[in-house]
């Protein structure tokens, strides 16, 4: 078959025609495949997640086509705000071009800006995506008219001008019969055939279906009936759309449509309940053909914005669905449609009824779902239209009708031909798809938008469920940007497995960031019954938000410990901060800089939680709450947040200020934990611009009156007090807003009538241990050394020494000590060792403890050495290093349990005096030559600063140690204890601060060193044995006889 004429579409054909291209792999694709222009540098006027997915599609396109994915080059236009933000584009770009920062009307919605930029970048096309100038029919009309006669990669300006344009696409569809909702134009059906046979809409019809003022809006509204919807034909995304239930609030949402889409026209409809909203994906060529790629259902919304999508349709019977796409197609070919386009109705499940919403003369952001069930790359095949190839020339299209994918004959797409049926196939859906939009909006407070940066988006894609975005965990949202920055999908057999699939991977999806995400919000929806069961409408998600549906969040206990535990682990990072700012400084700081007492509240879900944190080591906190106490492990993670460990489970927590609250996520749960709010302060939610105020200063405001409007990410949103009163404005209006700002000040009306949290008077629940410690005495014993050596080391754990330092007696004494300890560090060498040696070993070890004998620690050493003198001396010193720890358990209880625990108390000991060492004499010069020493770890210098001012703590340990040695005796000196050094070291110390520990030790020795009372009396008697001479009474004896 040969090429299709171009003399009927050579308006479409741009300046890099086949007839001027040079030679190359793009020239000789359009040319074999009956295409009129070479499109190889496209210029992307937009940014975020359409620019991204843009370059994917049309490299992976490129890449299958070509065998290179740089066949088309790509410029972006890159603001200040996106440069400073590492937007994703602008990396994946090819190269880009700087473009004033600020509202859209700077850079991609202005169309005489994106002409000069494409005439300065040489581009042979534009590509503009969804929003900003995509809809605007002086964009095409312009790049046609250019020196270079750039193309635009979208449909012509005057189709745009019929059926993009929400008004005239009305009344081009009430012309062709298709049923339209009650609106503004009811009954203008008014069109006119252009110079190309193609249906447009005069001027003078489309001017009497707009209103151009409230009072004129009003009247319609009244004529249609309440509740209506006003919109901006050049809106879209949720912006220029409001929902109106009374004539009361008309005037304030009208001004909210026009100031969020200046200048474009307005119309009003009636709102539709109990609706669906259905879409039908089209797709039309140059040449007349128009094809439908199934359809989706979109019905998932909030403030008119699309949250949830699928494809494809499945409540409507099929029969009614191919209608919607043969009114859809017909409507298309009217007005001489070309490229991606949808055309928008809205369902009615119950009567199985539709009407004409409006048709998107663009690609939709919810496109890729039509994708993955059509197997048709939409950008590629725009960019291959764009090119002038006709639809049966495409490939994607071919292999959808089961044609050979690169044959060259036509396809009779509407099957009118009887021999269709039988050698091609009919179009069908494989699959579905569910998708999710994820944005930077609070669902806590009304899908609020905001920005800010990104800390991390970690998003496991599969086979089944993938995902783009416009940020990376470098980047952020900046206050002009679109709120959404990311897409996922995900594909089943059906519609139950692709929820499943979504909520899998939503559930192991992770964004932190400055702002909040509908993620939690989005699990919520999918596991509703309503959702599941496939029974919602376009008003279920309002109606959800209104009744305060809320995303699922962290038990209410876990949150207020999490809360108490990470607000304490802030002051105390703080304090180290600080001290070692100062350290730096070559300044010493003061003794109460570092802290381990926290004391704070706040409210969580309306109670106040007055609570006492004591960080007992660098890992862990007791949580004193109403005189119980929980305790807490928690250890700082890498990526900033923290491992909190409770009842012996964990939980990941990060968290983030807001206004008046600090946000916390909980296993990423989201929850908030509060300040006492101020109803004085009017205050700035988040960052954005001043619009206008709504009322005067000295104006009386109610609760719940709106009081100003703030720009928020290209969206109006209304700023409400809290409680009567009169307020006083400091701000102007077109300001420029931070989090916090204060706009004014609202003078109450009573004061007293301000409600406060009540505070919580009862008790957390009991919970065991952070972390599970096991049973055996040697895992008490190292638990219980854990607590002793925090404690010398300056940490917090006064309120469980003495029960810890009864423990410590219990589990020294433990005949099972050694044997379990042994047993442990010869299961680390199973394996390591000479299997001879650890049966011999295990054997003599089992034997005694078998008869209940002392630990063998002779024989087993002598075990170990009879091995090591059989070795070569070269392996000796390997195999002793192996077996280290094997041979300290036998050295430590050589002598026996007593000894062993009396070496315990000298490696106590020996802990605190090395610490109190340091800081006799000027403490402030000794700080300083610590800092000189540990320049490079100067929160080595902080915790030895730490651990000496906490001395008057350390000195009760060490106290109830050395009264024990007393008790002890002689006995405790032998010099296999170590007691007898590490007590003349510590009588030895000078501070003020160690004063009362030596002097106790100097005591103890002088008393260990004199004879027991046993010993003196047996030695008095000696002396006096010694002493005493005979004596004979009552007889004298004589030499004599």
């Amino acid at each position: 078959m040969s090429n299709p004429s171009h003399q009927k579409v050579a308006h479409f054909i741009g300046g890099n025609s086949l007839d001027v291209a040079p030679p190359g792999r793009v020239h000789e694709f359009v040319k074999e495949h009956g295409g009129h222009t070479v499109i190889t540098k496209v210029l992307i006027a937009n940014n975020g997640i359409a620019a991204v997915k843009e370059i994917r599609s049309v490299r992976q396109w490129s890449y299958e086509t070509f065998g290179s994915e740089r066949a088309i080059e790509f410029t972006v236009m890159a603001t200040p705000e996106d440069l400073k933000i590492n937007a994703e584009y602008i990396r994946m770009a090819d190269r880009y071009i700087e473009v004033p920062g600020g509202t859209n009307n700077n850079n991609y919605a202005n169309v005489d800006f994106i002409v000069d930029v494409a005439e300065r970048a040489g581009v042979h096309a534009v590509w503009a995506g969804w929003g900003h100038a995509s809809e605007n029919p002086r964009l095409p009309e312009s790049l046609a008219a250019s020196k270079q006669k750039i193309v635009f990669i979208g449909p012509p300006g005057s189709a745009m001008r019929s059926l993009g344009d929400k008004i005239s696409s009305t009344i081009v569809a009430q012309s062709a019969q298709v049923p339209t909702m009650a609106w503004s134009g009811t009954g203008i059906d008014d069109t006119v055939l252009n110079a190309d046979g193609h249906v447009t809409v005069p001027d003078d019809a489309y001017k009497r279906a707009c209103v151009t003022t409230v009072e004129e809006g009003l009247e319609r509204a009244e004529r249609i009936g309440w509740p209506v919807m006003i919109k901006a034909s050049e809106g879209g995304g949720g912006k220029g759309i409001r929902k109106v239930e009374n004539p009361e609030a008309f005037k304030m949402a009208f001004n909210a449509v026009a100031g969020e889409v200046p200048g474009s026209p307005i119309f009003i409809m009636k709102l539709a309940s109990a609706a669906r909203h259905l879409e039908v994906q089209l797709l039309a060529d140059q040449y007349g053909n128009a094809i439908s790629l199934f359809g989706r259902d979109c019905s998932v919304q909030r403030r008119h914005q699309k949250i949830i999508e699928e494809a494809p349709v499945t409540i409507a019977p099929g029969d009614r669905f191919e209608e919607m796409e043969k009114a859809a197609v017909r409507l298309s070919k009217l007005v001489g449609y070309v490229s991606a386009g949808t055309v928008e109705y809205l369902y009615s499940p119950s009567d199985d009824t539709f009407c004409f919403l409006e048709l998107n003369p663009r690609l939709q952001v919810e496109h890729p779902t039509t994708e993955m069930v059509t197997g048709v790359n939409l950008p590629a095949a725009q960019l291959q239209i764009a090119m002038g190839l006709p639809l049966h020339r495409i490939r994607d299209i071919r292999q959808l009708y089961g044609h050979a994918p690169h044959g060259s004959n036509e396809i009779d797409f509407d099957f009118v031909r009887p021999e269709s049926s039988q050698n091609q196939r009919k179009p069908r859906p494989k699959g579905h798809v569910v998708a999710v939009r994820i944005t930077a909006e609070n669902p806590d407070a009304g899908f609020k938008p905001s920005s800010g940066s990104l800390q991390e988006l970690n998003f496991r894609s599969n086979t089944n469920v993938w995902g783009y975005f416009s940020v990376n965990s470098a980047g952020g949202l900046h206050e002009f940007a679109d709120s959404q920055f990311g897409h996922i999908f995900a594909y089943g057999a059906d519609r139950e497995e692709s929820r499943k699939n979504m909520v899998v991977a939503l559930k192991g999806m992770s964004i932190r960031g400055d702002f909040r995400t509908t993620v939690e919000y989005l699990i919520k929806l999918l596991e509703t019954s309503a959702f599941s069961g496939n029974s919602f409408t376009t008003g279920w998600l309002d109606t959800l938000i209104s009744e305060n549906l809320t995303a699922e969040r962290p038990d209410s206990t876990l949150a207020v410990i999490c809360g108490a535990v990470t607000k304490a682990h802030i002051a105390s990072e703080a304090c180290w901060s600080e001290y070692r700012r100062i350290l730096e400084k070559g300044q010493v700081p003061a003794r109460d800089t570092i802290k381990t007492v926290f004391r704070f509240d706040f409210i969580y879900e309306g109670v106040r939680y007055s609570f006492t944190a004591t960080r007992s080591s660098l890992t862990s906190w007791s949580v004193y709450l109403n005189g119980g106490r929980t305790m807490v492990g928690a250890r700082p993670l890498a990526d900033g947040g923290l491992l909190v460990l409770l009842d012996g489970k964990s939980h990941s927590v990060y968290w983030s200020d807001e206004v008046g609250a600090m946000r916390l996520m909980i296993d990423s749960k989201t929850c908030l934990i509060e300040k006492e709010h101020d109803p004085t302060q009017l205050l700035s939610p988040s960052p954005g611009k001043l619009v206008r105020f709504l009322v005067e200063s000295g104006e009386h405001l109610k609760a719940g009156d709106a009081y100003a409007e703030i720009e928020v990410m290209k969206m109006y949103m209304p700023l409400v007090a809290s409680e009567d009163g009169v307020p006083t404005f400091m701000k102007n209006p077109g300001v420029s807003l931070e989090p916090g700002d204060v706009i004014g000040i609202l003078a109450l009306d009573d004061p007293s009538r301000v409600k406060h949290a009540k505070p919580f008077e009862g008790q957390l629940p009991p919970f065991g241990p952070p972390s599970v410690i096991g049973s055996k005495p040697h895992q008490r014993l190292a638990a219980i050394l854990n607590v002793l050596y925090s404690t010398l080391d300056g940490f917090d754990n006064q309120a469980i020494m003495n029960t810890t330092l009864k423990d410590l007696l219990e589990v020294l004494r433990d005949p099972e000590l050694p044997y379990t300890d042994a047993n442990a560090i010869l299961s680390t060498l199973s394996g390591r060792m000479n299997p001879k040696l650890e049966e011999q070993i295990r054997a003599t070890i089992e034997r005694a403890s078998s008869a209940g004998q002392e630990f063998p620690a002779a024989r087993v050493k002598k075990l170990i050495e009879a091995y090591l003198a059989e070795l070569k001396p070269q392996d000796r010193t390997m195999a002793r290093t192996t077996k280290a720890a094997l041979i300290d358990v036998v050295e430590r209880f050589r002598y026996g349990l007593k000894v062993h625990e009396w070496m315990t108390f000298a490696g106590l000991f020996r802990r605190y005096e090395q610490t109190e060492k340091l800081f006799g004499g000027d403490i402030e010069q000794r700080v300083l030559k610590l800092r000189d020493e540990n320049k490079d770890n100067l929160d080595a210098v902080a915790q030895l600063v730490l651990s000496h001012i906490k001395a008057p703590s350390k000195n009760k340990l060490i106290l109830s140690l050395l009264d024990l040695v007393k008790e002890a005796g002689s006995a405790a000196l032998a010099p296999e204890t170590g007691l007898a050094e590490e007590l003349k070291n510590l009588a030895a110390l000078e501070s003020r601060s160690t004063n009362p520990v030596s002097l106790k030790a100097r005591e103890v020795l002088i008393l260990c060193q004199m004879p027991s009372y046993e010993e003196r009396s047996k030695q008095m008697e000696a002396v006096l044995r010694q002493s005493a001479s005979p004596a004979y009474y009552g007889e004298f004896k004589s030499s004599r006889g």
